[in-house]
């Protein structure tokens, strides 16, 4: 697949099927990933890969958020069973000691989000679908997996074969002429 065509029908996936992920698929997703740009090439980022059934149901029960416009209470997260679905789940992690500030600026969250977009990108283009979850409960997480506490958990990918293939397309975007300026704003 091509880069463009990558970028231009990439989804978010959260629905998928029981297809296991190839270990070469994995480790070519892998491999893209580590080469993705980061501040000062740093690589701040580390990544737990999650294949366990029980340890993705037990992360799916601490993927949730209490809405702020549901009733008291209420719990929701609609990627929470594709956590639970998904053959691998991916915990995208970074140490901030590792990435660099500029100008109070901290740089391993704009590194994850460049490997991220890598990918998903890269699972796409082998046929697998993803989407980021950044909706967790930390301290639970954190414990379950045995993160140290200098480490940020920043996202959770559950990737998989789609379950449905034949939708294609992702929901429609925003045109140009709304999110582009040139030269200077509006």
């Amino acid at each position: 697949m091509e880069l463009l065509e990558a970028v231009n029908t990439r989804r978010s996936v959260r629905r998928f099927s029981d297809r296991p992920v190839e270990d070469e698929k994995l480790q070519a997703l892998l491999e893209a990933v580590r080469m993705s740009p980061s501040w000062a090439n740093r690589q701040c980022w580390r990544f737990i890969v999650i294949r366990d059934g029980q340890a993705r149901e037990a992360i799916s029960e601490l993927s949730y958020v209490e809405a702020f416009f549901a009733p008291k209470g209420y719990k929701v997260n609609p990627a929470k069973k594709g956590l639970a679905e998904a053959p691998v789940v991916i915990v995208a992690c970074a140490d901030p000691a590792e990435s660099g500030v500029l100008w109070d600026q901290s740089y391993y969250m704009t590194d994850i989000g460049i490997a991220s977009q890598t990918l998903m990108l890269t699972a796409h283009s082998l046929g697998l679908g993803s989407v980021f979850v950044g909706v967790f409960d930390d301290k639970k997480l954190r414990e379950l997996l045995r993160i140290p506490e200098e480490i940020k958990i920043v996202g959770l990918f559950p990737l998989g074969y789609p379950l449905d293939e034949t939708k294609k397309e992702g929901p429609p975007r925003k045109p140009l002429s709304e999110i582009v300026f040139y030269e200077k704003w509006k």
